[in-house]
């Protein structure tokens, strides 16, 4: 099984002073995508610089020609799916059909009371991704939409002429609860997990590959529960947040060991974000570009 090997770029950086080159850096090494948080802030990086994705990546779009481009990931925290749709047919179409949605529930981070809500429970974090992802999926596939929902709706809303990939951009899914996995299984082109989020700290890596072969096989079985194929959605791991951390970029033979680990699980294709000094995803740039050029071959 071939593994896909991508990156995430944070948008910590002003497009004209180094922003655009790293994207285009990105195309360069020969990375299968780019991604890019969809947040209004983020962790540590809330006090300084953090542009917005969606313009970020229709700049991208305009100054690379093969490399896919997506969120990594988009949520209800501060979308509606009426305004969003438009958006990403306007990125799917100046990409040229190079576009995925990364998509899920949404956490209690920052942008979860940005504006001015009180945070969602996981319960109503669920029910409104639960109305959210099929709305959007009509609202990509259908010329006019007109839907009533308890927390999303959308009147005559239309989005002619579509999409450029038919029948509308992939959306790759994150979740590991069984709602949001049935969404995955249902709507999704690709799954996203980052890990189990208790194995971070006090975690092995042995107990991370652990929970994630559990999560192949509850996604496995909401496919079964769906009648699909779980082999048609391709598998998306964002590194960096499981017990390894940082320690796959230290070396080529680091990351081709942790890769070959996680392409034996079933993974199809991993992330790994781009290196940002002084943060937690400090990276030796030369050894981050050795493995984005070698590591995939050595893989076989």
């Amino acid at each position: 099984m071939t593994l896909r090997l991508s990156t995430v770029i944070l948008p910590v950086h002003r497009w004209h002073e180094g922003g655009r080159d790293r994207w285009l850096r990105a195309e360069e090494l020969g990375f299968h995508a780019a991604y890019t948080y969809d947040h209004l802030s983020w962790r540590t990086f809330r006090d300084g610089p953090w542009f917005g994705a969606l313009p970020t990546l229709t700049a991208a779009a305009t100054a690379t020609e093969r490399l896919r481009l997506g969120t990594l990931v988009t949520s209800p925290n501060f979308r509606h799916p009426v305004t969003l749709a438009k958006e990403l047919i306007s990125l799917d179409d100046i990409s040229g059909s190079r576009f995925t949605l990364g998509i899920g529930a949404g956490g209690n981070g920052f942008d979860a009371t940005a504006l001015g809500q009180e945070a969602w429970s996981p319960r109503e974090r669920a029910d409104r991704f639960g109305e959210f992802l099929p709305l959007l999926d009509r609202l990509l596939t259908e010329d006019a939409v007109t839907q009533h929902g308890t927390h999303y709706s959308a009147v005559e809303a239309r989005n002619i002429p579509g999409c450029l990939q038919r029948p509308r951009l992939p959306f790759a899914v994150a979740a590991t609860g069984p709602r949001g996995l049935k969404l995955a299984a249902r709507y999704g082109q690709a799954w996203v997990t980052t890990g189990d989020p208790k194995l971070f700290e006090d975690g092995t890596p042995e107990q991370s590959v652990d929970a994630l072969r559990g999560q192949m096989e509850k996604l496995g079985k909401a496919c079964a529960e769906t009648g699909r194929d779980v082999a048609e959605l391709d598998k998306i791991m964002l590194t960096g947040f499981t017990p390894d951390r940082g320690r796959p970029l230290e070396s080529l033979d680091a990351f081709v060991d942790f890769a070959g680990r996680h392409r034996e699980l079933g993974f199809t294709e991993l992330v790994i974000h781009w290196p940002i000094p002084d943060s937690d995803f400090a990276a030796d740039q030369a050894v981050f570009e050795r493995i984005a050029t070698e590591a995939v071959a050595q893989l076989g």
